[in-house]
């Protein structure tokens, strides 16, 4: 496999903290932002970011190719600004701790998490229009984080089979005090399970059933 490089911009507390305005990264042929951003140990740790690829906005799944110029931007001083929400739907295993982590705030003086799991039947299968989806939490997520005066946000849903007593859905949030942070969590999860098209089928044995939900759209 082949290799980029590519420089990331660095300002303000990201700057002194490594001691430079600018770095370069040696990466693996098609790794992404979050490839990108782990390589930097920690560099940006307790600080929200909002990231940018060649002057324009860019999330964590970005592709990053040779040449490219990545900045890491943080909250401008002008007033306080909040990370765009952490949304993914994936085929992958949820990790709790990991989303805790992508919340983590110097302004929070609490985080609350949620785990939905599979319970009563053998396992779950999860269907999703995962393009709408992805959009679709990230707006709930959005909308969560302004009415509650949330720090942080993020939500991930499982795809695909989902075994007894693992994790389908997990949601983190974080906020100044407990009851934003909690009202916050549990604001997105009803939503997302309300409002995202995500499909549900139960599996026991030779049964298999789609469970019914609401119509697209309801709120």
């Amino acid at each position: 496999m082949g290799h980029v490089e590519v420089t990331v911009r660095l300002f303000a507390m990201l700057r002194e903290r490594a001691g430079a305005s600018a770095v370069t990264l040696d990466l693996p042929e098609g790794a992404r932002v979050r490839d990108a951003l782990e390589s930097l140990a920690g560099l940006a740790d307790g600080i929200p970011l909002v990231m940018a690829v060649n002057r324009e906005y860019a999330s964590e799944e970005q592709v990053l190719g040779a040449g490219d110029e990545l900045a890491l931007i943080p909250p401008v001083s002008g007033g306080a600004t909040r990370a765009a929400p952490w949304v993914r739907v994936s085929a992958d295993p949820l990790s709790l701790d990991a989303l805790a982590t992508r919340v983590r705030d110097s302004r929070a003086g609490a985080v609350v998490t949620f785990s939905g799991v599979t319970r009563r039947v053998e396992r779950l299968e999860y269907d999703a229009y995962v393009e709408m989806a992805e959009e679709r939490m990230a707006e709930i997520a959005a909308e969560a984080v302004e009415r509650h005066g949330l720090c942080a946000a993020a939500v991930e849903h499982r795809v695909g089979e989902v075994a007894l007593s693992e994790p389908s859905v997990i949601v983190a949030a974080s906020a100044p005090h407990r009851g934003e942070a909690f009202a916050g969590a549990r604001e997105i999860i009803d939503r997302v399970k309300a409002e995202a098209p995500i499909w549900k089928k139960e599996i026991e044995g030779d049964e298999e059933r789609w469970v019914e939900g609401t119509e697209p759209g309801a709120r």
